[in-house]
């Protein structure tokens, strides 16, 4: 077991866990607003400037994004066809069709009873009210037998292929019983991956020929991406680089999260984490491992709460970041998350049982909370209120040369040790414009370089840029530069 261990740290690389000694803080983003037993925070992707929150028991709700909005209107009404019985029952997911605006189609995950099920189904949007949508336009995608009560998962989500990626847990009971997470011949515990653009083979669906499973002559369920999860808890996409991150919950010691790639297997019930879930029968050939794991006893979790890698511009200090939490301890984290090294930073511990992350239009991020509020992270005039600290005196980010410049630029840094760092140019709004480096660097002095063009190659402006530097996710300086033409 040792050596196993040991293997694994060299794989993950340099490992460091940072908890933050300025705490952030969270505020009500919609004081005036309440739900019951919010799950999931979606932005419809047409531009309005709505946001749409789903309640447990079958009520998506839709507002006007603003800080001041007084009133939410029940855009959809199902309770009457979910079962919330349970604790992990309910409306679950959301998520609006690619084309929306065009097509009014949105897509729901829900539990149903008699017999126990999940459902994926479609709706369309009233042709009266674009704030409404018609509860009798349901027409069923998918279902799934579920044998148990919990373990369902529920998140569904469009990727930029334009295919449905659906979360399903193992089943339910504990230790999966059934052997769902390693039974590639049943749905359970998995990403599964359909095309609901088209219909094939007399179901609501088609998949995607180049899923994993297609065709396979084995008896695999073809709509399998992929497998070996325990209760993928929120999943979501990175709009940057695409990829799929999930949290996905563990039994009695272990929280994960994991980068879903296609085809892989994801280790449960042969693995809890980094860890052997059953040591005596614990062949770990051909598993992929997660990005990160924390124990309970360690943080007092019970349950992860997966989130977003935020790429908004509020908060320059998050920027690339993958933003998650723990339902039961209230603790909030960020990951950097590379090949040569990962950085866990606790950014601060809150009474609230988080339930889901959201992002809006903007890609702000956004947190549901089991009290019926809406969260945001708490600003200052310099960014994350408790969240920037004085710099190590063992790195630094010296004054750019030329300056003014055209059309290049060189920006020194030193590091007194090894150690990522990340170094991105910001207009003075505080919107990222290029991320020159995130990534391990060695000791000594360094220099990069600045063209002044932006991450698609297009020229910008003249006016004053700034050049910030972060090591362990923790803003050290920032350098003020002048792009002259």
């Amino acid at each position: 077991m040792n050596k196993y261990f040991f293997t694994i740290f060299l794989m993950v690389g340099t490992v460091l866990i940072v908890n933050s000694c300025a705490q952030s803080e969270v505020e009500n983003a919609f004081p005036a607003l309440d739900f019951s037993q919010p799950v999931d925070l979606q932005d419809p992707g047409d531009n309005t400037n709505r946001l749409f929150v789903v309640e447990k028991a079958g009520i998506i709700s839709v507002f006007q994004n603003s800080d001041d909005a007084k009133t939410k209107g029940t855009f959809l009404d199902i309770r009457e066809r979910v079962n919330s019985g349970g604790s992990e029952e309910g409306l679950l997911g959301l998520a609006f069709h690619p084309h929306f605006q065009n097509s009014q189609y949105f897509y729901v995950d829900y539990t149903a009873a008699n017999p126990r099920r999940t459902v994926i189904s479609r709706f369309v949007v009233s042709s009266a009210n674009p704030d409404s949508a018609d509860p009798n336009s349901e027409t069923v995608i998918l279902e799934v037998s579920q044998p148990f009560s919990n373990h369902n998962g529920g998140q569904i989500a469009f990727g930029s292929d334009g295919y449905l990626y659906i979360a399903l847990g193992d089943g339910g009971s504990g230790g999966d019983p059934d052997g769902n997470g390693q039974n590639r011949a049943t749905l359970l515990g998995s990403i599964l991956r359909i095309d609901v653009n088209t219909t094939s083979g007399g179901r609501n669906y088609a998949i995607p020929p180049d899923n994993p499973f297609a065709a396979n002559t084995n008896g695999y369920r073809e709509e399998i991406f992929a497998y070996g999860l325990r209760n993928p808890w929120r999943f979501s996409f990175d709009p940057v680089t695409k990829k799929l991150w999930a949290g996905d919950v563990g039994q009695n010691l272990y929280e994960e999260i994991d980068i879903i790639e296609k085809g892989r297997n994801y280790g449960w019930n042969i693995m809890e984490g980094f860890h052997c879930y059953n040591s005596a029968a614990c062949d770990t050939a051909g598993l992929t491992l997660p990005v990160w794991e924390y124990g309970h006893n360690s943080s007092g979790g019970i349950a992860v709460t997966g989130g977003f890698v935020y790429r908004g511009t509020q908060l320059p200090e998050l920027y690339g970041k993958y933003i998650y939490a723990d339902y039961g301890s209230g603790r909030i984290w960020s990951l950097s998350y590379s090949s040569n090294d990962t950085v866990n930073t606790e950014l601060l511990k809150t009474s609230l049982n988080i339930s889901s992350f959201g992002t809006d239009r903007f890609n702000e991020l956004y947190m549901c909370a089991f009290d019926g509020k809406i969260y945001r992270f708490k600003l200052a005039a310099n960014g994350l209120k408790g969240k920037l600290q004085n710099k190590p005196a063992a790195y630094s980010l010296k004054q750019n040369y030329p300056n003014p410049f055209n059309p290049v630029t060189n920006i020194p840094f030193f590091l007194r040790t090894g150690t990522r760092v990340e170094i991105a140019v910001f207009n003075v709004k505080g919107s990222l414009i290029k991320m020159l480096t995130d990534k391990f660097w060695p000791a000594g002095e360094h220099i990069l370089s600045w063209n002044g063009r932006n991450e698609y190659g297009i020229i910008q402006p003249s006016g004053i840029y700034f050049c910030r530097m972060q090591v362990g996710g923790i803003t050290n300086e920032n350098r003020r530069m002048l792009l002259l033409k």
